[in-house]
């Protein structure tokens, strides 16, 4: 049985994704991908990229006092 898989796997390999063609390649089910840059941005791109942790926000707050601190930034509002 697994060797039946693997060769359906391999006789329509293209139809997969890989990390050159992540949305695979079947014929019919193409899709279409609509990037909005007007504002409002849709939730995904309002979000963090990384969003960090409670605890690595803190301690990077704490490293920017630091910096802050020997005279190497300056504080900016905005």
């Amino acid at each position: 049985m697994q060797e039946i898989l693997i060769d359906l796997l391999l006789k329509y390999k293209s139809a997969f994704a890989t990390d050159k063609e992540p949305l695979g390649a079947i014929i019919g089910h193409e899709v279409d991908i609509i990037l909005n840059l007007e504002k409002p941005y849709p939730p995904l791109l309002r979000r963090e990229a990384y969003p960090a942790s409670q605890r690595a926000r803190d301690a990077l707050e704490v490293r920017i006092q630091q910096v802050m601190n020997l005279g190497g930034a300056k504080e900016r509002r905005t």
